[in-house]
C-alpha cells in the first residue's frame, strides 16, 4: 500500500507540472462565477439607467406643473402677449434648498418677456405641438439640468405662439438616484460573497460522490476486474461507471485470453524443446558417427520448428499490440510491397517444384496499414500456400482491384473442408490428416493482423482444386498525381 500511494502522488506531481491535472471542481465553479462577474457590472449599468428613471419621474411632474403655472401667467393682447407675473413668483422659482430654478418667457417676436437669460434657446430641429409638455436635458453654468418647455398658441394672433421653459439642477435627482442604488447595491456586496461561499460548499457537497468513486477504486486490488456497482452512483455518473465496466469486461477477456495463449504456447514449445532434450542425450549416449549424424539431423529438424513457432508467436503478440494498433499507419502501395516479397519465395518454390506466380493489379492499389504487420500476413499466406502444396504444385498470388483492394493466395494442394475453415482460424489448430508441418498460428495471425486494418478474410475453393484465401481491404485511397486517379478502379479478374 506505501508503494502504491507512492507512485500514485508521483503520478499526480508529473501531471501538475506538465500542465495535464484538470480539476472538475475549480472548473465547474469558475464557470458558474465567471458568467456572475461579467453580468454583475450590466447589472449595475441597467439599474442605473432604472434608477434614474424613477428619480426623474416625480420632480419631473413639478418641474412639468411649474411650466404649466408659468403659461397660466400669460396674457395675450392685439399686439402680442405679456407677463402678469406677481410679486412672488420669482422667489418661487429661484428659492430651493438643494437646487437652482430657471425659467423664461419668450414673446412672439423672440423677445424675452420673463426669466433667466442664462437658459439655452428651444431647438428648432423638429415641430413642437402648442400645449404640449417636453422635457430635455441641458447645460447652465456649467451645471447640468433638466429642462421643461412649452409652446403656447397666442390667442391674439393666430399662428403666433410664445415658448415658456423652467428648468432645474439635478442635485435633488441625483441624490434620489445615489439612495436607490445603495438600496439595491449594497445588500448586492453582502449576499454574493455569501453566494459563493455556499456555492463553494454546495459544490464540493454535489462532488462528494466522485471522492467515494475514487476511494472505491483506489481500495481495490490490482486483479480486481469485476465491475462497480451501478445502483448507488449518481444518475450524471452512470454512463461513465458502464463504460468503465466495459472497458473492465474487455480487459478481463484480453487478460484471459493472454493467459491460455501463454498456456498453449508453453505446451507448444514443450515438444521440441521436448525433443532437443532428448536428441541431445542419444547423441552423448552413441559412439556410432552415424547415428550421432542422426541425432543431429533430428536436432536441427527440432530447432528449426522451435525456432518457426517463436517466430509466428512473436508475429502474434506483434499483431497484438495495442501501440502497433495505434502507430506506424502510412499509406501503403501493395503492388510493391507484394512484389518485393515474392523473390523471397522463388527459391522455396523452385526447391519443391513449385509453379509460383504473380499477377499485379491494373491500378496502384493504396490502402492505409502498417507495412510491417501488412507483410507479415503475407508472408504467412504464402507459406501456407506453398507448405501445404504437392510438389510440381500452382501458387499463384494475385492483387485485383474493386471498390476495394483485394488480395488473393490460390494453391493447388488440398484445401480445406467447409466445416473446418473456421476452426483453422482458432490458435494451434491443425486439420488433421495434414502431413505438413506447422504450428497452427499462421491463419490466427492473418486475422489478427486483418481486422487491425479493417480487412476480412475469406477462405474459398480455388478453381485449381485447392484454396483460394482472399484479403479484402475496407476501400483504395485516391491519391493525387499521376500515379493514380481519384476515383479510378479496374474491372475484377475472374480468379
Amino acid at each position: 500500500m506505501p508503494s502504491r500511494e507512492k507512485s500514485r502522488k508521483g503520478r499526480r506531481t508529473v501531471e501538475e507540472k506538465s500542465g495535464e491535472y484538470n480539476s472538475l471542481f475549480g472548473e465547474i465553479l469558475d464557470w458558474m462565477l465567471a458568467p456572475l462577474m461579467f453580468v454583475w457590472p450590466i447589472s449595475i449599468a441597467i439599474i442605473h439607467n432604472v434608477a434614474d428613471d424613477i428619480a426623474h419621474a416625480p420632480y419631473d411632474k413639478v418641474l412639468g406643473d411649474s411650466v404649466y403655472e408659468l403659461s397660466r401667467q400669460v396674457r395675450f393682447t392685439p399686439d402680442g402677449a405679456m407677463l402678469a407675473k406677481p410679486p412672488q413668483m420669482r422667489d418661487l422659482f429661484h428659492i430651493d434648498g438643494e437646487d437652482i430654478i430657471y425659467y423664461q418667457v419668450i414673446g412672439v417676436s423672440g423677445e424675452m418677456l420673463a426669466g433667466d437669460i442664462e437658459l439655452p434657446d428651444i431647438p428648432n430641429d423638429r415641430i413642437w405641438k402648442p400645449g404640449e409638455l417636453y422635457f430635455r436635458e441641458g447645460r447652465i453654468n456649467n451645471e447640468d439640468v433638466r429642462i421643461a418647455h412649452m409652446v403656447v398658441p397666442v390667442t391674439t394672433l393666430p399662428g403666433r405662439f410664445v415658448s415658456v421653459q423652467v428648468a432645474e439642477t439635478l442635485n435633488k435627482r441625483e441624490a434620489l438616484t445615489s439612495r436607490i442604488l445603495s438600496g439595491v447595491l449594497l445588500p448586492q456586496f453582502v449576499i454574493i460573497p455569501i453566494a459563493v461561499v455556499l456555492v463553494y460548499f454546495g459544490l464540493g457537497r454535489g462532488l462528494r460522490p466522485l471522492k467515494r468513486l475514487q476511494t472505491l477504486i483506489e481500495q481495490r486490488r490490482p486483479t480486481d476486474l469485476s465491475p462497480i456497482e451501478v445502483r448507488r452512483v449518481p444518475e450524471e455518473l452512470r454512463p461513465f461507471v458502464t463504460a468503465l465496466n466495459d472497458m473492465m469486461l474487455r480487459l478481463e477477456l484480453n487478460l484471459a485470453a493472454q493467459q491460455r495463449f501463454i498456456a498453449d504456447a508453453a505446451h507448444q514449445m514443450r515438444t521440441p524443446l521436448t525433443g532437443l532434450i532428448s536428441q541431445a542425450q542419444l547423441a552423448l549416449l552413441e559412439n556410432d558417427p552415424a547415428q550421432i549424424r542422426a541425432c543431429m539431423e533430428q536436432i536441427l529438424l527440432s530447432s528449426t520448428q522451435a525456432a518457426h513457432l517463436i517466430n509466428q508467436l512473436l508475429a502474434l503478440a506483434r499483431a497484438e499490440s495495442s501501440t502497433e494498433k495505434i502507430h506506424a499507419v502510412e499509406h501503403v502501395e501493395l503492388n510493391a510491397l507484394v512484389e518485393s516479397q515474392m523473390a523471397d519465395w522463388v527459391p522455396v518454390a523452385r526447391a519443391r517444384r513449385i509453379d509460383l506466380g504473380f499477377e499485379r493489379a491494373h491500378v496502384p492499389l493504396h490502402v492505409a496499414a502498417n507495412p510491417v504487420l501488412l507483410g507479415e500476413m503475407f508472408r504467412n499466406l504464402i507459406d501456407n500456400a506453398i507448405k501445404y502444396t504437392p510438389h510440381g504444385g500452382i501458387v499463384t498470388v494475385r492483387l485485383r482491384a474493386d471498390i476495394r483492394a483485394q488480395f488473393e493466395v490460390e494453391d493447388s494442394g488440398p484445401g480445406i473442408a467447409a466445416d473446418e475453415r473456421e476452426r483453422v482460424f482458432e490458435r494451434f489448430y491443425r486439420v488433421l490428416g495434414n502431413q505438413a508441418g506447422g504450428s497452427g498460428l499462421g491463419l490466427p495471425i492473418v486475422r489478427e493482423i486483418a481486422e487491425l486494418h479493417r480487412a476480412s478474410v475469406e477462405l474459398l475453393d480455388a478453381p485449381t482444386g485447392g484454396l483460394l484465401v482472399r484479403v479484402s481491404f475496407p476501400r483504395i485511397l485516391a491519391l493525387p498525381g499521376p500515379a493514380s486517379s481519384v476515383g479510378e478502379t479496374a474491372p475484377a479478374q475472374s480468379p
